[in-house]
């Protein structure tokens, strides 16, 4: 056996292969948790430290309360979150990451990150192809 053979194969291989692709996989329910809007930002605003719900819901502007909910409990589910509900009235509840949910929010935010850089031209192409369909809608 060589040695490319021992090691582990990288996403873009396991994709060329169809785990991910494949209909019945269960990392696509990690993907879906993980990737999602509401899950992208509940995971980096969590890179900050632990939040309270109302804290988390304060900071993700539009998300619904029961979004929010939905949300953690599916990153709660993969053990991505840890949930831990103090003893007062009223109920206080605090979120933070697991090492495995700070590796992963890490990876989210590079994500973010690029997409914020890129944002300049993404809205700029946007415009373009606006401009390109009204301009073809006139000379329908």
């Amino acid at each position: 056996m060589s040695v490319s053979e021992d090691l582990p194969l990288p996403l873009s291989a396991k994709l060329r292969r169809g785990e991910l692709l494949a209909v019945n996989c269960p990392s696509r329910d990690v993907l879906k948790h993980m990737t999602n809007r509401w899950g992208v930002l509940v995971l980096v605003v969590l890179l900050g430290g632990t939040q309270r719900f109302s804290d988390l819901r304060r900071k993700i502007g539009g998300v619904s309360e029961k979004m929010l909910a939905q949300t953690l409990q599916g990153l709660e589910g993969d053990g991505l979150v840890h949930r831990h509900s103090l003893p007062a009235v009223p109920p206080h509840v605090e979120y933070n990451l697991t090492p495995l949910g700070q590796e992963a929010a890490q990876r989210v935010e590079a994500l973010v990150d690029w997409i914020e850089e890129k944002l300049p031209h993404i809205m700029s192409f946007r415009r373009e192809r606006e401009a390109d369909a009204l301009e073809n809608d006139a000379e329908a």
